[in-house]
């Protein structure tokens, strides 16, 4: 094994860390038979050889060895190889819609020679489909469907082997293979579903006919059965029932007395494993953690690839919001916990891309915050967190679990403040009251947390009762390097109570900003003086000394006007603004000069000038500062629609001044645009492979904003 590798010249080449002189070892690492070297090597391969996927002159040179050691049969975790190989081959550049620039042409032409390359030795694939190894057994299906060029040979060999296959798992590999074929081979998708067809109608196996029908949903969702959530149902309830699965039995249930009970792994506030306490001599690397969690997600699952499966199918229905609300609403009336822990991740994915009527399943998912098995009502709580005034349903179930747990109240990091919990964030963000003494007790450790400020806003006039303490934490503040990440949390909590009798110890924070960080925390001051309004008024001369100070001077003008109203000390600072050099800057003054209202009418020409400036948002800010300078929309309407369809996330901005404008008329654009977004199902924040905290928070808002400006219209729905 390995002939030649010697006579390569590795060390001209490079991989994502530097030269790649130690290629070889970990090459030879691949093969050993000490278990961490081989799992050391593959971190390496995967972390500097195949980094983030991409393919060096050293990756192209590794394949030759890579395909050595993936049929020597001595050679243990083949099926690592395997994957290894699929990947480093299995990149399609038809694939990719962007065009590709003059400094990308060298690592496309790499990735071609990959795919060759892999693709040329894809044959020896047939002969490890069979092999005495599972793992190879379970990757080889998958390299067949990514690499070989006769699909048509690969789906009769898939076909050929699935009656032999002894191991379950193996077994679905094979099926998801077929759905692989269907979709990179599309005229082969007809006979694909066929296949997967009869194997729904006929296969005995609850697993394999649920995998059947997640690649039916995956390539051809037309093909699915019409009572697809009662099947899908029923197949989950022999998966419960069949030998080796969970029990539908009470999940309260005591072990016996005399039982011996392996503890629980640690872990950490979301249900996954303490890497940290890894046994001694364990490889630390990212591989090995990657199999830790998915052992520590796997362990007690009677069918632990069932979520998989599940995920797979959800995928497939996409825009049928109906069936996947309603399949989730029976995974999480299970007896079975994992089936639970499931569906409720599967909920939180569910309502964060699609719009729907979400009452029943998020109220089913607050019922888990009771049950005794941490990782469940963990799971739970993030997903009531990121959900705002649609976690509703909840608010009882949620006050229940902050009661009972009051060490769940602010969660510590290895690194960093510590945060406050789940519960208390879902909670607050309902602008419920009993979320309140909470708050109180994290306002008085050593380290407040840094959301705490947010949810004090959230909470509005409820959390009035916190003003004394939050003034007194923010007076004792160090004023030093340090001083905006203790002080910013309080200043954001008194702007939210706009707690005026806290312009003393706002002041003293204004005034005494430190060097380090001194104009973040001198701005953060500036809007919490500004959100006091009159009752600030001590702050006036403060303010106006600040109208001269350069990288201030606009949130000093904002402040100056809403607490004394001196349009003739603050319009000449913010028209100024409106020239800077910088967008951020002129998109602050813009949204200030909005704020005066008619008294700013004199900067609407300049306003005007900026309709066109190639900054998207910056023509948003000056179309909306100019309509409330002018009080007419027709100028500004044009600019916020073509920017609505320009870019997504522009839309809540745009809705937020359409609404302010009144009922629009309604054969006008502007109705037609709003009662389109109204009748999406789609999110419009949603993203494929990410999303943010507020995504669902801010989607909702658009479509209330939506509704309140069509009112008198006609309101619209979302179906």
């Amino acid at each position: 094994m390995f002939s030649g590798i010697d006579e390569v010249d590795w060390a001209s080449m490079e991989h994502a860390y530097g030269p790649a002189d130690d290629v070889p070892v970990l090459l030879r690492g691949l093969a050993s038979a000490d278990p961490a070297e081989r799992e050391s090597a593959l971190d390496g391969m995967y972390g500097a050889v195949h980094h983030q996927g991409d393919v060096y002159a050293c990756t192209l040179a590794c394949i030759p060895f890579l395909f050595e050691l993936a049929v020597d049969p001595d050679v243990q975790d083949r099926g690592s190889v395997v994957e290894l190989l699929t990947s480093i081959g299995g990149f399609d550049l038809d694939e990719d819609d962007d065009e590709i620039d003059e400094d990308e042409i060298e690592g496309a032409a790499n990735y071609a020679m990959a795919a060759a390359a892999v693709t040329a030795g894809a044959g020896v694939f047939f002969e490890l489909i069979a092999d005495e190894d599972p793992g190879v057994r379970l990757a080889a299906p998958l390299a067949l469907a990514t690499l070989h060029r006769h699909p048509v040979r690969v789906l009769d060999l898939l076909r050929e082997r699935l009656p032999a296959e002894p191991d379950e798992e193996v077994r679905l590999a094979l099926v998801e293979a077929a759905g692989r074929v269907a979709l990179r081979h599309r005229p082969l998708a007809g006979r694909v579903v066929e296949w997967l067809t009869l194997l729904v109608d006929r296969e005995r196996a609850p697993g394999l006919r649920l995998a059947a029908l997640a690649q039916l949903a995956r390539c051809c969702p037309d093909a699915l059965p019409r009572d697809v959530v009662p099947v899908v149902s029923g197949l989950l309830r022999e998966l419960r029932t069949a030998p080796g699965g969970a029990p539908d039995a009470d999940p309260d249930t005591e072990p016996e007395a005399d039982a011996e009970v392996e503890p629980e792994p640690e872990t950490d506030p979301v249900g996954c494993p303490d890497l940290s306490r890894a046994e001694p001599g364990a490889a630390p690397t990212l591989v090995g953690q990657l199999r830790a969690l998915s052992a520590q997600d796997s362990a007690g699952r009677g069918a632990p690839w069932a979520a998989d499966l599940l995920r797979t199918l959800h995928v497939g229905l996409d825009d049928r919001v109906g069936d996947r609300t309603a399949l989730l609403v029976d995974q999480l009336r299970s007896p079975d916990r994992w089936q639970r822990i499931d569906a409720v991740r599967m909920s939180g994915g569910l309502i964060r891309a699609w719009r729907g009527s979400y009452g029943e399943l998020v109220a089913l998912v607050g019922d888990q915050l009771a049950d005794p098995e941490p990782r469940l009502a963990e799971a739970a709580s993030h997903v009531l967190e990121e959900l705002f005034s649609l976690a509703a349903p909840t608010a009882d179930a949620l006050a229940a679990r902050l009661a009972a747990d009051p060490g769940g109240w602010v969660k510590e990091w290895a690194s960093g403040p510590p945060g406050l919990g789940s519960t208390v964030k879902a909670l607050s963000r309902l602008g419920d009251a009993r979320a309140v003494p909470a708050l109180a007790a994290a306002l008085e450790l050593p380290e407040v947390p840094h959301d705490v400020g947010f949810a004090v806003a959230h909470l509005g006039r409820a959390a009035c009762p916190l003003a004394a303490a939050l003034r007194r934490r923010l007076a004792g503040v160090p004023l030093d390097e340090g001083a905006y990440d203790r002080a910013s949390p309080l200043l954001a909590g008194l702007t939210g109570l706009r707690a005026g009798e806290a312009t003393p110890e706002v002041l003293r924070v204004l005034r005494g900003a430190p060097e380090y960080r001194g104009e973040w925390l001198r701005t953060a001051a500036l809007r919490a003086l500004g959100s006091f309004g009159p009752a600030a008024r001590e702050a006036v001369p403060e303010l106006r000394a600040m109208l001269r100070r350069p990288g201030t001077a606009t949130e000093a003008a904002e402040a100056l006007w809403a607490v004394a109203g001196d349009r003739d000390a603050v319009l000449p600072v913010l028209t100024e603004g409106l020239g800077s050099d910088q967008v951020h800057d002129r998109r602050a003054a813009a949204a200030a000069l909005g704020a005066l209202g008619r008294q700013a009418a004199v900067v609407a020409p300049r306003l005007r000038g900026l309709l066109a400036h190639d900054e998207l948002w910056l023509r948003v800010d000056a179309a909306i500062a100019l309509w409330e300078v002018t009080g007419r929309p027709e100028e500004s309407t044009e600019v916020l629609l073509t920017a609505w369809e320009r870019n997504r996330h522009v839309r809540v901005r745009v809705a937020e001044c359409l609404a302010r404008m009144g009922p629009v008329g309604p054969a006008s654009t502007a109705a037609q645009v709003l009662r389109a977004e109204l009748s999406s199902v789609r999110r419009h924040n949603a993203l494929d492979g990410g999303y943010g905290s507020h995504d669902t928070y801010e989607d909702e808002k658009l479509l209330a904003l939506c509704r309140q400006a069509l009112r008198g219209t006609g309101k619209g729905s979302t179906a």
